[in-house]
């Protein structure tokens, strides 16, 4: 029989040599088995869109930002990046597995590192028809599907130099018109006057 020694001196503890050889035994069984036990840990990756919303004028180039974060460290090379945009005719996809898809289009394309988790999203020379809310979707290699919280794109028209003139050239007419208005009235009105004021003498004198 195996004799186990207390940490207390003087005292002998006696158990019998079965029941230990079965307890230990069991102790290392679990011990070794359990790494052979664990999985591997599912990606946990973070999509991050900056900012929520983003403003620019027609002709502009805006950069829509989107960044991934993975606390797993993984090589992001082997992720699939998508781009759609939102807006009141429905949903547009513009880049998928990484490479631009609208035809003819060499306005719109992806414009990070995406060794380095950036993603962005570059669009050239804006027009009112690229307003929406555009997000950013990636593809893990387990097939699991993460998307940005999305980035409101909102176009303002520029008026131009010719609209400034045009502008200027109309509040001008305007206010033309309505002095030539005033001159007119205070032309034909005089000789109303002439004859009010007349009357008003020839009515004293009687």
């Amino acid at each position: 029989s195996a004799v186990l020694f207390s940490l207390f001196p003087g005292t002998d503890i006696g158990v019998t040599g079965g029941g230990a050889n079965k307890d230990n035994a069991a102790a290392v069984i679990h011990v070794t088995a359990q790494p052979l036990l664990l999985t591997p840990e599912p990606w946990n990756l973070l999509v991050t869109q900056t900012p929520a919303k983003e403003k620019a004028k027609e002709g502009e180039t805006v950069v829509l930002n989107c960044h991934l974060n993975s606390p797993q460290q993984p090589s992001l090379t082997d992720l699939m990046v998508k781009w759609y945009k939102e807006d009141e005719k429905g949903q547009v996809d513009l880049l998928e597995k990484n490479v631009t898809i609208l035809p003819n289009n060499s306005r719109i394309f992806m414009s990070g590192d995406l060794s380095q988790g950036d993603v962005s999203l570059i669009i050239l020379n804006v027009t009112t028809s690229d307003h929406g809310i555009y997000f950013c979707e990636v593809t893990l290699p387990d097939g699991k599907v993460v998307t940005g919280d999305g980035t409101k794109l909102r176009i303002r028209r520029a008026l131009g130099l010719f609209g400034i003139e045009e502008s200027i050239g109309t509040i001008i007419g305007v206010v033309a018109a309505g002095i030539g208005g005033i001159v007119v009235l205070i032309v034909v009105l005089t000789p109303q006057l002439r004859k009010c004021i007349l009357c008003m003498r020839q009515e004293s004198h009687q």
